[in-house]
């Protein structure tokens, strides 16, 4: 069976926000610059002009595609772009000990950056309006780039990606970020890709489909549905954001939470546990936790099937390997097939946070991930998709999630549906929450807890500026945390439109 739509995206109008900038004026504070009040007709124009048509396809039709005779693996023609393989996975001391799935092998390190430049003081970010095949809603606020190597370097044969050369060569100054970091090791082997901040040199041409934004209204945009992507998420957790003269710039916090979450941003802060011994805490955890994940033929997995459709899981539970076939406008590309992975369900991302001595804390969660080059990342409180846990021993249910599932609504500081990446995932949508505790409901963790520990804002900051620390799920969540201390004004809203 096939299944056709054409994904377009209505504009959200955001409203005018504070950017989040040292160096910010009172003028551009009260919203004077660039306010963009014509966001809402840029973004509904760009909707009409660029799109993807999906067509569901069986596995075994997929143009440049290759099952390999020999192990089943789903492979591109010229050995370039990824290969989906199976993989075993053995954690001895993990809730779920053993197990096998197919996973996504791409070697390559692509590029994801955004080009920032200041107009009167006020740093600015180049993004773009960009559609995958993946959304489920359509149009998504991107990186100025966003780019595997194998699109880079021409391999699918499109046209070149836009700015890319200020970011291989960024000039005598260098990038104000450049780190690489993992994606989703539950669904990748190793996977990682080079964020980067470039700041411009003198004029920047805004191309087609490009915009500038200040970081206030990129963060307010974070509160709407499935608005900005994954990739601009996971660079915007990185930039360098945390300093003691934030609080002054952005004038006294509105209530005790951001009061609290601003103090958490200040280095000189007195944290729960310092950095080293945070750093201590994880190399102990990747020592003590065993993974052995082994690539192995994808004909064949134990627990899995392949028909001509897809790959599947012999329960109907977790995800699918599925097919598509893509005609795409305002991309480099005019079209193409692909294999994507689709889960099952809607995912739980969620911080808990605590103010411990006048000073916001997020409860971080150490967690292997059969993908990760190093064992273990700091992941959210709670990662999951609940209904996967109907398939799955009653011992894997996450700790925390009844805390993040029945909620005090008034404590939910954070909530939107945002969705991963759209060049592999296909309507892959979280549900992100930042749930604040008080004193007598927050969770009881002995400082001596060998899976959790309490850290502010501007540790983890800290740690973004190394490679491998938090998982893509906690940087988007650290965007979303920073976004918070914008000042509060209208939300944007947006109407999609799926045709």
């Amino acid at each position: 069976m096939t299944e056709a739509t054409t994904r377009r995206a209505s504009p959200r109008r955001p409203t005018t926000a504070t950017p989040l900038r040292v160096a910010a004026s009172a003028r551009a504070r009260e919203g004077v610059l660039t306010p963009h009040d014509d966001f809402h007709d840029w973004f509904a124009a760009l909707a009409e002009r660029s799109y993807t048509r999906v067509e569901r396809v069986p596995l075994d039709t997929l143009d440049g595609w290759q099952t390999d005779p020999r192990t089943g693996n789903l492979r591109h023609h010229t050995g370039r772009f990824f290969t989906v393989e199976g993989l075993d996975v053995r954690i001895p001391d993990g809730p779920v000990p053993a197990w096998s799935q197919p996973i996504i092998n791409q070697p390559e390190i692509g590029v994801l950056g955004i080009l920032v430049k200041e107009f009167d003081g006020v740093l600015h970010c180049l993004m773009q309006a960009k559609v995958e095949p993946g959304n489920a809603g359509g149009l998504q606020i991107s990186p100025t780039v966003q780019a595997t190597r194998s699109n880079y370097t021409g391999v699918h044969g499109g046209r070149p990606v836009p700015y890319l050369d200020l970011f291989r060569e960024p000039g005598p100054r260098g990038p104000l970020v450049d780190v690489r970091q993992s994606e989703q090791g539950s669904a990748f082997h190793h996977k990682r890709n080079r964020n980067m901040v470039v700041e411009a040199d003198g004029e920047v041409e805004v191309h087609e489909g490009f915009r500038w934004f200040t970081l206030g209204q990129l963060h307010r945009l974070l509160a709407a549905r499935d608005l900005v992507n994954m990739d601009a998420r996971t660079v915007l957790s990185c930039l360098p954001f945390a300093h003691p003269e934030l609080a002054r710039e952005l004038g006294p916090p509105a209530d005790a939470f951001r009061a609290a979450l601003f103090r958490s941003c200040d280095p000189t802060a007195e944290p729960r546990h310092s950095l080293g011994a945070v750093l201590s805490w994880i190399t102990e955890a990747r020592t003590r936790t065993e993974v052995r994940a082994h690539r192995v033929p994808l004909a064949g997995l134990p627990g899995w099937h392949r028909t001509r459709e897809r790959v599947s899981h012999d329960s109907g539970a977790f995800f699918d390997v599925i097919g598509v076939r893509v005609e795409a406008r305002g991309r480099e590309v005019a079209g193409w097939s692909q294999p994507m992975i689709e889960p099952h369900g809607t995912g739980v991302v969620a911080f808990l946070t605590r103010t411990i001595d006048g000073v916001l804390h997020v409860l971080m969660h150490a967690r292997a991930e059969a993908g990760y080059m190093d064992v273990v990342e700091l992941a959210p409180t709670v990662q999951c998709t609940p209904d996967s846990y109907a398939y799955l021993p009653s011992g894997a249910r996450p700790r925390f999630l009844d805390e993040v599932e029945h909620a005090d609504p008034r404590r939910i500081r954070f909530q939107s549906v945002l969705s991963e990446e759209g060049g592999r995932f296909h309507h892959a949508l979280n549900r992100y929450l930042i749930v604040d505790t008080d004193t007598s409901g927050a969770p009881d963790v002995p400082p001596d807890d060998p899976d959790y520990r309490w850290m502010t804002v501007h540790q983890l900051v800290e740690l973004l500026r190394h490679s491998h620390y938090l998982n893509i799920q906690a940087r988007s969540l650290v965007a979303c945390l920073q976004s918070l201390l914008v000042p509060e004004e209208r939300a944007p809203t947006t109407e999609r439109k799926v045709r």
